[in-house]
């Protein structure tokens, strides 16, 4: 039954972090609450982080531009591209630099969705996007890892 449970618990974790919006960001310190590791939970959520990323480079354009035509979601999927537009101006400048940067930085708002979306809208070639997405979660999840870890040693 233990086996069970942390199996559960990881899934729980894994499945936060390849959500939106919260991402890594929010799965290691919960990793962390739920009694994980910081290398632990770190490891999970990046590994979480990344599930879906080969997924939504592959269909997020297609589901845009079919979304876009639409009555019902077109002004929702318009506001959508307009405000990760301006979030990434720099990576239309910097093209897979920028994307890394984009993702790297654990803020609110960037991460691997938003530079899936970015890579999308600038049209970044998988081959290019998909690496530099990876290193930014890679790069937020030790980031995450060290200012989580600094917390739990805190207390």
């Amino acid at each position: 039954m233990q086996t069970l449970k942390v199996l559960k618990d990881e899934l729980i974790v894994i499945l936060v972090a390849a959500g939106p919006v919260l991402e890594l960001r929010a799965a290691i310190p919960l990793g962390i609450a739920m009694g994980f590791t910081p290398v632990q939970s770190t490891i999970l959520s990046i590994i979480g982080n990344l599930i879906p990323v080969p997924i939504l480079l592959k269909i997020l354009k297609p589901l845009f531009d079919y979304l876009g035509r639409t009555k019902m979601f077109g002004k929702i999927a318009e506001w959508i591209k307009q405000r990760t537009l301006k979030k990434s101006e720099k990576v239309e400048k910097y093209r897979a630099l920028g994307l890394f940067l984009l993702v790297a930085i654990p803020v609110p708002s960037t991460g691997a969705w938003t530079g899936c979306l970015a890579a999308t809208l600038f049209n970044i070639e998988f081959k290019y996007s998909f690496p530099a997405i990876t290193a930014g979660v890679i790069v937020a999840g030790l980031i995450v890892f060290i200012l989580s870890n600094q917390v739990v040693a805190f207390m």
